[in-house]
Parts: structure tokens; C-alpha cells; sequence
């Protein structure tokens, strides 16, 4: 192979695997942080209806474009901590004053396992003393995908 194919196509492989690597490192945790319980959308939909309030910790423009029906609008925003689970919450802003009732049920949830958001919301929560705190990971896609209640 020539030498100038062989280096460019390294350097495209490398690249990749770079982006890949980058990508993986973006998701979320698949279990839920201590304190707090990981939750599909059936699981989501028994919370709701026995009372529990679902929290959209999107940017409001997201939250905007269309929400969970019945969810409130608590944005993490902005977040600029590393998106990791070690995240340092004193960087990021999180209101805490909607959420007043440490006793009620939260569900926290925004984009999917990308969307970092209602993971660090739910840590900052169960940090905070809230008792009863969930997290579906999935968010509005999932929902969405199951054709579930918008607005």
C-alpha cells in the first residue's frame, strides 16, 4: 500500500476510535446513583398516577418543544460540569426552591442516557435529603417511541 494511503487511513482509524471513545464516555450511568431509583416508562406512569411528580430538567426551549404531559419545567441549566458521574454540582444551577416537599415523589428525566441533566438533578436531590427520587434515563424519546401523553 502506498506509504501517503496507509498514514491517512491510520489517521482516519484513529479518529474514529477516538470519536467513538468520546461518544461512549457521554452516556449516562445504566443504574441509578445512590439514593435514588432507576425507572422505565410503565414504572413512570404508576409513579404519576399515584402522585408523583414528573420533573423535565431540560433547557426550557426543550421543555417547550414538548414535554411529558403533567410534568414541570425545573431546568438544570446551565450545566457546566463534566459529564461524568464524579460531576461537581457547585458548577451547575438546579432550583431547588420548586421542589420544596423533600417527602413527595420526584421523577426526574430529559433526552435519553446522553442527556447528563435529570442524572446530576436526581444526585443533587438525593444529596439534598429528597426522599423519594427517581430517574427514568430513557426520557422523552423513549416516551415518545411508546406513543405516551405529550403536551
Amino acid at each position: 500500500m502506498n506509504p501517503v494511503k496507509h498514514a491517512l487511513l491510520a489517521t482516519i482509524g484513529a479518529s474514529l476510535l477516538l470519536s467513538a471513545g468520546l461518544a461512549a464516555a457521554q452516556e449516562t450511568p445504566t443504574t441509578a446513583p445512590g439514593g435514588v431509583t432507576l425507572v422505565d416508562a410503565p414504572a413512570v406512569q404508576k409513579l404519576q398516577a399515584g402522585g408523583a411528580i414528573l420533573v423535565d430538567a431540560r433547557k426550557p426551549s426543550e421543555y417547550s418543544d414538548g414535554t411529558i404531559k403533567g410534568a414541570i419545567s425545573v431546568p438544570y441549566d446551565p450545566e457546566k460540569s463534566k459529564k461524568s458521574a464524579d460531576f461537581d454540582a457547585s458548577q451547575d444551577k438546579f432550583n431547588l426552591a420548586k421542589l420544596a416537599d423533600k417527602n413527595k415523589a420526584y421523577v426526574l428525566f430529559c433526552n435519553s442516557g446522553t442527556c447528563w441533566k435529570s442524572y446530576k438533578a436526581a444526585v443533587v436531590m438525593a444529596k439534598a435529603g429528597y426522599k423519594n427520587v427517581s430517574w427514568y434515563r430513557a426520557g422523552v424519546p423513549d416516551w415518545k417511541s411508546r406513543k405516551l401523553p405529550m403536551e
